[in-house]
């Protein structure tokens, strides 16, 4: 289950935000990044809106894509599943405003604590409609796939940005289940070396979403598998800086 805290204000994806943090940690997310509409991104967004509900004057942002917009507020905020946050207490002064994100295009949040957030997504190859992010902050830049099989784009852009300093990725299944991972778009040990290939900054390289079933297998597998490049695996409540 997948989610990101950036500068303590902003989150990319929903998928734990309720389970790793205090209901005082909650109340400080202003800002709201969904790459796609599978469940391990979106589970906690709800019991966030809730948990932070009249804490703040201000709607929560929640951006995204405008297939994934769609998704999301007819899956989650539609009345029957959750209520529908963006007319609660009334459509006038909401508890949440969705932003439609358009690929390729930058936008900024503004007021952090360590400075401005630019963030540009951009498309890459899953089953369901997916952006990555690219996310920059003063003279840092930090790219995030989200969840992907083999894609193009995203490692176009890492070549070509300025101050790149960390890219995360994914790995989900052993090689053994390849096929699985070509028909979920998905990459394996395997298919993440080749995909790796594609890119040419020497920045260090970050993997996430592991399938839990195949942790060790896939442990295993990445440490024999040769790469271009060192490779780590992100460990859970940890603090990055880039």
């Amino acid at each position: 289950m997948t989610s990101f805290l950036v500068d303590g204000e902003v989150v990319v994806d929903a998928g734990a935000i309720t389970r790793a943090l205090t209901i005082s940690e909650q109340r400080k997310i202003r800002h709201v990044l969904i790459s796609h509409t599978h469940m391990d991104h979106t589970a906690t967004l709800p019991f966030l809106i809730e948990n932070i509900f009249g804490t703040h004057p201000e709607p929560v942002s929640i951006y995204c894509a405008k297939r994934v917009m769609g998704a999301v507020r007819r899956h989650l905020f539609n009345n029957d599943t959750w209520p529908d946050f963006t007319r609660i207490p009334d459509h006038v002064e909401p508890s949440v405003r969705f932003q439609e994100i358009v690929a390729e295009e930058p936008f900024t949040i503004t007021g952090l604590p360590s400075g401005d957030l630019e963030i540009t997504a951009i498309p890459v190859d899953h089953i369901v409609p997916t952006t990555g992010f690219l996310i920059s902050q003063g003279s840092s830049t930090v790219i995030f796939t989200s969840d992907t099989g083999p894609t193009t784009r995203i490692w176009q852009v890492a070549n070509e940005t300025p101050n790149l300093k960390a890219l995360i990725t994914e790995c989900s299944f052993p090689n053994r289940m390849q096929s699985v991972a070509d028909i979920s778009l998905h990459l394996t040990p395997k298919t993440l070396a080749l995909e790796l290939e594609k890119l040419n900054r020497d920045i260090p390289v970050l993997i996430y979403h592991f399938k839990p079933p195949y942790v060790d297998e896939l442990r295993a597998e990445l440490a024999a598998t040769e790469m271009n490049r060192e490779i780590s695996e992100l460990v859970q409540d940890r603090t990055y800086t880039f």
